[in-house]
């Protein structure tokens, strides 16, 4: 099977901007969501952002091994501590930083059936809810990081970028082939 979402990569401007609230939870939104676990898991991937399919509402879904769950208008209201952690985004593929995060955080929204839930979430799963928080606010991952390392992290990526094109071009197949990692060349 195939995933029902290409997953957008860092030079999408889908990706820089904040998501909108949703204000009904309705078939089709329960649908994004059953497409968004498919994306998620054929990635494969532990956490999926709306805005990381091109959709651009506050919604976000994530299995840290305990099944799939989607929470619908996520807000962090306190957050404690300090964790750093090997971090990867499926946004920006094949790279992964050690990001300092808050260790805990308080999270809320709400389920698809509209009910209000809350969470206090540490380690991993305060992370996974961070970083997906990070991409309904426009943030990618590449901006946690230190300008030096940010330069270096943006030097591979174009350096990526172009093998796939040349790639595409011997191969006959264009620069179309190539643009997953496109809008680097800024």
């Amino acid at each position: 099977m195939s995933a029902p979402y290409e997953i957008r990569v860092i030079g999408d401007p889908v990706l820089r901007r904040r998501a909108e609230e949703i204000t009904d939870v309705d078939g089709r939104i329960a649908r994004l969501v059953d497409d968004m676990i498919d994306t998620m898991y054929e990635a494969p991937g532990v956490g999926l952002a709306a805005p990381q399919v091109g959709v651009e509402k506050r919604l976000f879904v994530y299995d840290i091994g305990e099944g799939p769950q989607a929470i619908v208008n996520p807000v962090i209201s306190e957050s404690d501590g300090e964790w750093a952690f090997e971090e990867g985004c499926l946004s920006v593929p094949g790279l992964s930083w050690e990001i300092v995060r808050p260790n805990a955080v308080h999270l809320t929204g709400y389920d698809l059936d509209g009910n209000e839930v809350s969470f206090e979430a540490d380690e991993y799963l305060g992370r996974v809810f961070q970083h997906e928080l990070d991409h309904l606010d426009g943030v990618l991952l590449i901006e946690r990081l230190d300008e030096d390392t940010r330069k270096e992290a943006m030097r591979t990526l174009r350096e990526r970028q172009l093998a796939a094109e040349e790639a595409a071009a011997q191969a006959g197949l264009g620069r179309g082939l190539a643009s997953r990692l496109g809008g680097l060349r800024r």
